[in-house]
């Protein structure tokens, strides 16, 4: 009877918040919490500690583009690894060192000690040690949530991470800076990444193992389980499809998106800093309300269609970026852009996690992660320039259109509604846990 009681109370939850009843998901949901706001709060605080060290532009971006090449450089072995070794050890082993980092340049900084070399070797570091990160991530939850879950476990994430990383976390780090100087906020980057740590020390020893390892008769090389990842994407028609329109969609949008919209700001509507952290906090909490909804609806029947259709119009209010003169239709049109932009992304992990067979997770995932941050330089590169050769509003009118275009061509080369159709992802699998896990059995650092 207390069982029954018990079910029908879950049953109650909102969809987006079910997986939180179980205990290996709460863990693992702390290791995003931790690291997310880790981001938020580094973010911030470096920029004030390169500063408060008299350095300018070029130095914090020295400092940003160590952690993005860290990032990179790692994103394809991180998805290797992640499918030989436990992702749960990989997980812990970042966090590691994040807090290490963190708390060395913070004990730098207050102890007057740190220079900005210094802050550029820690962020390779930090940088190398996240492209680590997401693939095992990616293979592991799976192993926590059942099937039916997973959409809403990405639509819960996907309110959690913009929340924390544009919002939350910048807003500690600007009052720990005005109160006591970017070496306290840079200590509060170490605490956040303790918490990521004692969450991964948490999570279920029997829950992720070296999954290749497990499965093939003869160990093989790191460069042949690469080549396996490699191959299954460029055999398996949807991903390629997606993952080819979705590098044009980043080469297209994302450099206007991050780097011209402080200029639209500032130059079309007379704003400051104010308003661009406006704008940016507004495209944050879309960002949330996009996910929550992602997660809280089933998914769609035409969900590969669903995703590049919505990916291809959420660009389109970008154009508002170069035309309007005034600075509440961008804020606006900033909201649109980051819900119709992260709505599909909770479908799209969901797929991932769904479709790709989990000894193959971590290397694809992290392919899908390499390909996104390698022409995210490129279309940061070309922004600059192309404004300044055409001006705002052209390239804004591009990278509202020409998605919509990319779109088009992907739906009709790709030819994926047989696909979708007869791969269906809308059943929901009964609430309970994971072949193969136990959710219930937490083990500390010392029992793994």
């Amino acid at each position: 009877m207390d069982t029954g009681v018990a079910e029908a109370r879950r049953s109650r939850l909102p969809r987006a918040v079910r997986p939180l009843r179980h205990p290996a998901y709460r863990r693992l949901v702390g290791t995003v919490v931790g690291s997310e706001l880790a981001e938020g709060l580094w973010v911030v605080a470096v920029v004030w500690q390169v500063i408060a060290l008299g350095g300018g532009a070029s130095t914090f971006s020295a400092v940003s583009g160590a952690l993005a090449g860290g990032l990179v450089g790692t994103a394809l072995l991180g998805g290797v690894l992640a499918d030989r070794l436990s992702q749960r050890r990989i997980l812990q082993v970042v966090a590691a060192v994040q807090l290490t980092g963190a708390g060395l340049v913070a004990a730098l900084s207050l102890g007057g000690a740190l220079r900005p070399a210094a802050l550029v070797v820690v962020a390779a570091v930090i940088g190398m040690a996240g492209g680590l990160a997401f693939p095992a991530y990616a293979a592991l939850l799976p192993r926590l949530v059942p099937a039916g879950e997973l959409q809403a476990v990405n639509g819960l994430e996907g309110v959690l991470r913009p929340l924390l990383l544009y919002a939350g976390g910048p807003a500690v780090a600007g009052v720990l800076v005005a109160a006591a100087g970017p070496g306290v906020a840079l200590l509060a980057v170490a605490a956040a990444s303790g918490v990521s740590l004692a969450c991964a020390c948490a999570l279920p020893a029997d829950a992720s193992g070296a999954a290749t390892a497990a499965d093939d008769a003869e160990p093989r090389g790191m460069l042949a389980d690469l080549r396996e990842g490699v191959r299954y994407v460029t055999r398996t028609r949807w991903l390629l499809v997606t993952i080819v329109f979705a590098c044009f969609m980043v080469l297209v949008v994302l450099g206007p998106l991050e780097v011209l919209v402080p200029f639209a700001v500032k130059d079309r509507a007379g704003g400051g800093p104010g308003e661009h952290a406006l704008v940016l906090a507004v495209y944050g909490l879309g960002g949330a309300a996009g996910s929550f909804a992602a997660g809280s609806l089933p998914t769609p029947r035409r969900y590969l269609t669903t995703m590049i259709v919505m990916w291809s119009l959420a660009a389109l209010p970008l154009a508002v970026f170069g035309l309007a003169t005034a600075l509440w239709p961008m804020v606006l049109a900033a909201f649109v852009v980051g819900a119709v932009f992260s709505a599909p992304q909770v479908i799209w992990e969901t797929l991932l996690q769904r479709r790709v067979p989990p000894r193959l997770l971590g290397r694809v995932s992290s392919l899908d992660f390499f390909v996104s941050l390698g022409l995210m330089p490129v279309s940061m590169a070309l922004a600059g320039p192309a404004s300044a050769l055409v001006g705002l509003t052209p390239v804004f009118v591009v990278a509202a259109v020409v998605p919509v275009v990319i779109g088009a061509v992907a739906l009709a080369a790709g030819r994926l509604g047989p696909d979708e159709l007869a791969h269906p992802l809308h059943e929901e699998d009964p609430g309970g846990v994971p072949p193969g896990s136990n959710p219930d059995q937490l083990v500390g650092c010392v029992r793994s």
